[in-house]
């Protein structure tokens, strides 16, 4: 049977590895847009910290998902999934293929592979468990988690306040622990056929030093700065996912007194090579994916375009 999905790319990669290049010259070379993979990238004001195209690229090549939430709100992997693909299936229909953009593996994972049906959010609990966590700290609710579900209080690390709420509060809405929610996602076939591909530098001490100049490069671009005009919003606090992305997250706790320059600079480098680390350790898990080194194998990634484009339906 002829697989009749339009086509899409998928270009995924950790931090820094130069997936933002070669989309730019993948959509231009293709008349297509980016739809962008990144929880960062959606927030408006998170700008220098987050490395978003500046106005001239947006400008020249349409991306969406960019700019859609104020850092205020939260915006989920499910929002993610159901706003990614109606412009992927708007280009599909003039033609274009459309171009995944981003390093963000749970967004991937939610648009391509499909998310658990989990329980709506419910600000009440969650203010319950906000007032908990002020009073008894978030390592005790998360030894709650761990008595009520122990994959999900291995899985998810005592600090992160925002998995350890939402799952505690799937918890007590349904009496049911979030993993056994997520192991019941029903597989579903996704409506495109995606090229999955991987920048990623051989060499991980390449990837350092280009983690490390970039943020030198935002510094010296004023992202202090930027964080600061974020602080000055009285809606903002550090426990939101926007200010929780790395970078902003050191920036804050720096402005907030808690470190010095140097130290705050140390920190940000290295939560975002553990952020890469992260992501790494995702797109392993991906064996449909190709890989190729973005500086030595670009001949390699232009073949897998042109053979993924070029080619016919198959079963």
């Amino acid at each position: 049977m002829r697989d009749s999905r339009p086509l899409a790319i998928a270009l995924m990669g950790p931090t820094a590895s130069g997936k933002t290049a070669l989309a730019l010259d993948w959509a231009q070379a293709l008349d297509t847009e980016v739809v962008s993979v990144d929880s960062a990238l959606v927030y408006r004001g998170l700008d220098i910290g987050a490395a978003k195209p500046d106005r001239a690229t947006l400008a020249r090549v349409r991306h969406h998902l960019v700019d859609v939430r104020d850092p205020h709100e939260v915006f989920s992997a499910a929002d993610f999934a159901r706003e990614a693909l109606p412009p992927m299936q708007a280009l599909a229909a003039r033609g274009r293929v459309p171009l995944l953009v981003g390093g963000t593996g749970l967004y991937f994972s939610a648009l391509l592979e499909g998310l658990s049906e989990l329980p709506e959010a419910d600000p009440g609990i969650r203010a319950a468990i906000a007032a908990e966590a002020a009073e008894r700290g978030w390592p005790a609710l998360h030894a709650e988690l761990a008595a009520v579900d122990p994959a999900a209080g291995q899985r998810i690390k005592p600090g992160d306040s925002q998995r350890i709420t939402r799952a505690l509060e799937v918890w007590r809405l349904s009496g049911r622990p979030i993993s056994e929610w997520q192991q019941a996602a029903a597989p579903r076939r996704f409506p495109f056929r995606v090229l999955r591909l991987v920048l990623a530098p051989a060499d991980r001490a390449v990837l350092h030093e280009r983690i490390a100049r970039r943020f030198d490069q935002m510094l010296a671009e004023g992202f202090l700065d930027e964080v600061r005009r974020l602080r000055a919003d009285p809606r903002l606090h550090p426990d939101l996912p926007s200010m929780r992305a790395v970078g902003y997250r050191q920036a804050w706790a720096h402005l907030d007194g808690h470190t010095d320059a140097t130290t705050f600079r140390e920190q940000a480098i290295a939560a975002t090579r553990q952020l890469a680390k992260r992501q790494l350790t995702w797109l392993r898990a991906r064996p449909e994916a190709l890989w190729f080194d973005p500086t030595s194998e670009r001949a390699g990634l232009e073949r897998a375009l042109a053979d993924f484009t070029a080619r016919p339906s198959a079963a």
